[in-house]
C-alpha cells in the first residue's frame, strides 16, 4: 500500500471546497513555497516578510558571535569550537531542506525516527526546543541588563548596582522586543537588514579602535600563557570546562529555521543564511577574540574590574575616556538588545509550531494567529510571561537562575543530537535516496507522496489514533556527499554528545552549593516533566505532526 492509499484509509473526507490552495493561502505572490509547506501538509497562515539578506542579518544578530566573545573575556581564553560547530551546522542545512517548516528539530524527528518511536522522540524534542529558546530570550535580556548595569558603574562608580534593578532592566529590553515583534512587525525584516549593516560596521569600528589605541601584549602573552581560574587538577581539564563558554557564540543556529514559514525560497534561503552567517560571524568572533587578548593587559586587573564585564574595562584602558568606553560598550548594547529581538520571534514561532501540532497544554490558544498581522500573539505573549517571571529569580539569587537558564546551551544542543543522530542511521542505512532532476519540477511539489511528511492527519471531528506510513527521503540541493557527510554526520554527534557532557561540569573546583553547576538538574527535570506528561496526557492529544487533509488536496491541484 503506498503512502496515498494509506492517507485516504486513514482520513476522512473532507467537505467541498472550492478555489485554490493560493487563494485558500492568501499569498499568490509566493505559490512556489506555499506549495512546498502544503506537501508536508501545512497551510501557509503567516506572512513570508522575509528575503535571503534580511535572513541573513536575523541569523547574524541572533549568534552576535564577536560580541559574545566581549562578553566572555575573563571566562575563558581561548577561541574554539568554531569548525565543529559549522559542522554540525552542515546537518542542520541538509535535514532542513527536507522539510522547510517553523518546528524545526521535533518535525525532523518525526521524519527521521523508527516509526515504533517517532511520536515520543519528536515529542520530547519539541519540549526541549521550546524551552530551550524560552530560557535563551531569558538568559539574552538578563545579560542586557546588566551590561547596562556596567556601563553606568563605568561612569558612576559610586552607583550601588542591585538585582532588582537588573531584572527591572530585564523587563525593559523584553518590552522593546515585544513592541518590534508586534506593533511594527511588518518592519522586522527591514529592521534586521539594518542591524546586520550595524553588526559588521560596529565590529570594525571597535576592532579598530582596539588595536589602534589599545597597548598590546606579545604574541607568548597571547599564546603560551595559559589560565587556570577553576584550579582544575590539569589544564586539559580546565580547557574542556572552559570550552562551553566559547559554545555560547554559536548557540541558536537553528533560529532561522524556526522563521521558516515567514521567508521567502526558504528551502534554499535557509541554508545559505546558516551557512553565510557561520562563514560571517566566525571569522569576525575569531579576529575579535585575537584582539581582545593582544589589547588584554594584566588579566588580574581587568578581572576584577568593579563593572562585572572585563570587556568593559579593557575598552576603557585602552581608550583611556570613559566616552570612549560608553559609545564602545554601548554599540555592545544595541547589537545584544537586537539579538533579544530575534530571541522572542524565533521562541514564539517555535512555541506556535508546537502548539499547532498539539504538543503543549491549551494548544487551540497559543496556535491562534492574528488576522490582522499574521502573527502568532498568544504564542508571544507566552514566551515573554516566562523569561520575566524567571527574572524575578534572579533578585532571589543568580546563580539559581543561571542555572535555570542554562537550558539555552544544554536543552538546545539536546534538541539538536536527537536529528542528527537519526539522520546518522538513516544515511548509513541507505534510507535516503539521491536527488533527481524530477525532484525539482513543479509537478513534484504538487505531490507530496514524493516528499518527506508528517505521519498523522488532523481529522474532522474527534481525533483519532493514525497508524503511519514509512517516509520516502530524498537529499535537497545542499548536501555533504559520500563519505565526506557520513563523517562530517559522525563528527557533529561527536561534537554534541562532548558539548552536552562538559555542559554539566561546575565552573570551579572545590564544588560547593554556591558555584555549583545544576543544569544537569535542570535539563533532567525538563526531559522528565515532558516524559511523564507524554504518558499521562500527551500521547492522547499528541499524535505527531499533523497533516491538513484538504491542504495536501489542493497542493496536488493547484497547478
Amino acid at each position: 500500500m503506498d503512502q496515498d492509499q494509506e492517507l485516504n484509509q486513514f482520513t476522512r473526507a473532507s467537505p467541498p471546497i472550492t478555489g485554490t490552495y493560493t487563494e485558500l493561502s492568501g499569498q499568490r505572490k509566493h505559490r512556489k513555497d506555499a506549495v512546498v509547506l502544503a506537501r508536508l501538509g501545512k497551510k501557509q497562515v503567516l506572512k513570508r516578510r522575509f528575503g535571503f539578506l534580511s535572513l541573513f542579518g536575523f541569523s547574524c544578530t541572533i549568534l552576535i558571535t564577536w560580541e559574545t566573545v566581549l562578553a566572555w573575556v575573563g571566562d575563558q581564553s581561548q577561541c574554539q569550537g568554531q569548525t565543529p560547530t559549522k559542522l554540525w551546522c552542515s546537518i542542520f542545512q541538509q535535514a532542513f531542506q527536507k522539510a522547510p517548516i517553523a518546528g524545526g528539530q521535533y518535525f525532523w524527528t518525526s521524519i527521521l525516527a523508527p516509526k515504533r518511536y517517532r511520536k515520543f522522540l519528536s515529542y520530547i524534542t519539541g519540549w526541549l526546543t521550546s524551552l530551550a529558546w524560552i530560557a535563551t530570550l531569558a538568559t539574552g535580556s538578563i545579560f542586557v541588563g546588566t551590561i547596562i548595569q556596567g556601563l553606568i558603574i563605568l561612569n558612576y562608580p559610586n552607583y550601588d548596582a542591585q538585582k532588582y534593578q537588573g531584572t527591572f532592566l530585564c523587563w525593559a529590553v523584553i518590552a522593546v522586543a515585544v513592541f518590534v515583534n508586534t506593533v511594527v512587525s511588518s518592519l522586522l525584516p527591514v529592521i534586521e537588514g539594518l542591524i546586520l549593516v550595524f553588526h559588521v560596521l560596529g565590529f570594525v569600528a571597535i576592532m579598530i579602535t582596539l588595536v589602534t589605541l589599545a597597548p598590546h601584549g606579545s604574541a607568548s602573552d597571547v599564546f603560551q600563557t595559559v589560565l587556570n581560574g577553576g584550579n582544575w587538577p590539569t589544564q586539559g581539564l580546565s580547557f574542556c570546562v572552559g570550552f562551553i563558554g566559547n559554545v555560547a557564540t554559536f548557540v541558536g543556529a537553528d533560529a532561522s529555521v524556526h522563521m521558516s514559514e515567514e521567508i521567502e525560497n526558504a528551502a534554499v534561503n535557509v541554508p545559505r543564511a546558516i551557512f553565510s552567517t557561520m562563514v560571517l560571524n566566525g571569522s569576525t568572533g575569531f579576529a575579535m577574540a585575537l584582539a581582545v587578548l593582544f589589547c588584554l593587559g594584566d588579566p588580574e586587573k581587568v578581572l576584577e574590574t568593579a563593572t562585572g564585564f572585563p570587556f568593559i574595562q579593557v575598552f576603557y584602558n585602552g581608550t583611556q575616556s570613559k566616552a570612549g568606553a560608553t559609545v564602545m560598550t554601548a554599540l555592545v548594547v544595541a547589537l545584544a538588545w537586537s539579538a533579544v529581538i530575534g530571541f522572542l520571534a524565533t521562541a514564539s514561532r517555535m512555541v506556535w509550531s508546537f502548539a499547532r501540532d498539539k504538543g503543549l497544554p491549551f494548544h487551540k490558544y497559543i496556535s491562534k494567529v492574528d488576522n490582522r498581522n499574521s502573527i502568532p500573539v498568544v504564542a508571544i505573549i507566552l514566551v515573554t510571561i516566562i523569561p520575566c517571571l524567571l527574572a524575578l529569580i534572579y533578585i532571589g539569587s543568580s546563580t539559581v537562575f543561571e542555572d535555570v537558564v542554562s537550558l539555552s546551551v544544554s536543552g538546545l544542543y539536546a534538541s539538536y543530537f536527537v536529528p542528527c543522530s537519526l539522520l546518522l542511521w538513516r544515511r548509513s542505512t541507505g534510507q535516503i535516496r539521491d536527488r533527481s532532476p524530477q525532484d525539482d519540477s513543479d509537478e513534484d511539489l504538487a505531490h507530496p507522496s514524493s516528499s518527506p511528511r508528517p505521519h498523522s492527519q488532523e481529522l474532522s471531528g474527534e481525533d483519532q489514533k493514525q497508524p503511519t506510513a514509512q517516509p520516502l527521503l530524498v537529499w535537497g540541493p545542499w548536501r555533504v556527499p559520500g563519505v565526506f557527510g557520513t563523517i562530517n554526520n559522525v563528527f557533529a554527534c561527536i561534537y554534541i554528545v562532548f558539548v552536552l557532557f562538559w555542559s554539566f561540569w561546575p565552573p570551579a573546583t572545590p564544588a560547593t552549593a554556591e558555584n555549583m553547576n545544576y543544569s544537569v538538574l535542570v535539563t533532567g527535570s525538563v526531559i522528565g516533566f515532558s516524559i511523564v506528561y507524554y504518558f499521562a496526557r500527551g500521547k492522547r492529544e499528541y499524535k505527531g505532526p499533523l497533516i491538513d487533509r484538504e491542504v495536501l488536496s489542493f497542493a496536488r491541484h493547484d497547478l
